[in-house]
């Protein structure tokens, strides 16, 4: 029987070559997160120096805004160029990005996903439509976050007459990725998480360019008592496995079997009742009336997660599929710094697979947040006053909806705003204006989605706007304001 090669973690951060490009799997809250390799590579370097100029390549935010995850890798010398499809768990590394000390871009999570599973099976790249007119389209920077990133990723195409863009394949040869339990031959089961996330896709981009595969997992079990149909990663993919019994679930647990679809609690989807009248249940009250019985829904971090909120309030969860990127479909997304987190999953996907269905035109509606909104119904949300921050799924989600709905306050930093008697009052306005003339960076692009059919809605807390014909439009003012003063 071939063995499983099981080494430590410092042994297999020593597999890590200067100049090596190194894919990582994981996901906000600790989600697949293979930190004790992580910690690892950021131990050697600062002892040795090496590995030195390595690039990385993730789809999801991985970290905790400190010390763990991406935060690892940020050190000058050690990273040479990151290509990351969200930012904002890891400070510093966006700080090297702001400084220009690191090569930074950012591409759809999905279109990342993809590109590493085409990498792995050779084939010459990723073409899709996903990313036209926007910051990753070629024409608007082809995903570049500064200056310093000068290499082409992706190129603009024409096939029988209709425009794509080509990703170019990712020579990767490092993959990191995290399960629960590998047997003695390699195979590598999923069955505490609460998806499996791209990391099929990521062992595949090392293992096709002739790479290393490094899985991190809490326990070894014995040949043939896996159910097969929880293993993710066969072991021919699997070049070393890390033992890390000290392997939590999540950052806040270390194992919840609500999470992993073990079990379905039994009063996670029992109406919760209203909450406190706000600015984001306000908000998420008038954008939750745009989703209808039947609707295939998905929701994005942050304002628009509150979406689902009013709808397990009100108790019409039941009457939608809900579905997010990491995987999950149905049950109660967690939320927090666990977005991506379902209490009670009817179904896991990878989030590869997700984004394929996401393509496939799965989504009827999907609430997301915005950072910009401009006269012509661009969005931003992936580059905001100089800083990488990253798309995520936004731009694979929305262009694969036939509906979004855009969340977010109309001013931000400093708004106040009071209930009185049920109607809004803006107590005092916030400085940062959040629809402007030009969007820094075009992350939702309006002309795209008018030509293709798709439809808009932008909800603030005072008012809601329409976009119509090639522009945005105001449809609605909160009860007791005026347009003209508020």
């Amino acid at each position: 029987m071939t063995r499983a090669n099981v080494l430590s973690a410092d042994a297999a951060a020593a597999l890590v070559a200067d100049g090596a490009v190194v894919a990582l799997t994981g996901s906000g809250g600790g989600l697949l997160e293979a930190d004790e390799i992580f910690a690892a590579v950021e131990r050697r370097f600062l002892e040795t120096g090496h590995p030195r100029d390595i690039t990385l390549v993730h789809a999801l935010g991985i970290g905790d805004r400190g010390q763990r995850g991406i935060n690892r890798f940020a050190h000058e010398g050690l990273v040479r160029r990151v290509v990351g499809g969200h930012w904002t768990w890891s400070p510093p590394m966006q700080q090297l990005a702001r400084e220009e000390r690191i090569e930074a871009y950012t591409l759809p999570a999905g279109v990342i996903g993809m590109l590493l599973r085409e990498s792995g099976a050779r084939r010459p790249g990723l073409i899709t439509r996903v990313g036209l007119d926007s910051f990753a389209d070629p024409r608007r920077g082809g995903g570049r976050l500064n200056a310093r990133a000068t290499e082409d990723l992706v190129r603009n195409i024409e096939l029988e007459g209709v425009e794509y863009l080509h990703y170019l394949p990712l020579r990767v040869d490092v993959a990191i990725v995290r399960g629960s339990v590998a047997d003695e031959r390699g195979n590598i089961s999923f069955r505490d998480e609460p998806t499996t996330l791209d990391s099929l896709a990521v062992a595949m981009a090392a293992r096709g360019n002739g790479g290393r595969v490094l899985v991190q997992v809490k326990t070894l079990a014995r040949e043939g008592s896996l159910d097969p149909r929880l293993v993710h990663i066969p072991s021919p993919m699997v070049d070393v496995v890390v033992l890390a019994p000290r392997q939590w679930q999540t950052y806040g647990a270390e194992y919840d079997p609500g999470l992993s679809g073990m079990l379905i609690p039994a009063t996670d989807r029992a109406p919760a009742g209203p909450a406190e009248l706000d600015v984001r249940s306000i908000i998420a009250r008038r954008a939750a009336l745009e989703i209808l019985p039947g609707d295939v829904l998905n929701v994005g971090f942050g304002m628009s997660a509150g979406v689902v909120d009013v709808l397990h309030q009100s108790g019409r969860l039941d009457d939608i599929e809900l579905c997010i990127e990491q995987g999950a479909v149905g049950g109660l997304p967690v939320g927090g710094d666990l977005f991506g987190v379902s209490r009670g999953p009817l179904a896991l996907l990878s989030s590869t697979q997700q984004f394929d269905l996401f393509a496939c035109g799965m989504l009827d509606v999907t609430a997301l947040g915005m950072a910009e909104v401009d006269r012509e119904g661009n969005v931003n949300v992936t580059k905001i006053a100089g800083n990488a921050v990253g798309p995520g799924g936004f731009v694979d989600i929305s262009q694969g909806a036939a509906r979004t709905v855009f969340c977010g306050t109309l001013t931000a930093r400093g708004l106040e705003v009071e209930i009185v008697d049920g109607h809004l009052r803006i107590a005092k306005e916030g400085v940062v204006h959040k629809f402007v003339h030009e969007v820094e960076q075009v992350s939702f692009s309006a002309r795209l989605a008018a030509s293709e059919g798709r439809a808009a809605l932008y909800v603030t807390e005072r008012a809601v706007f329409r976009l119509e014909d090639g522009v945005v439009t105001l449809v609605e003012v909160a009860e007791g304001l005026d347009p003209e003063r508020d």
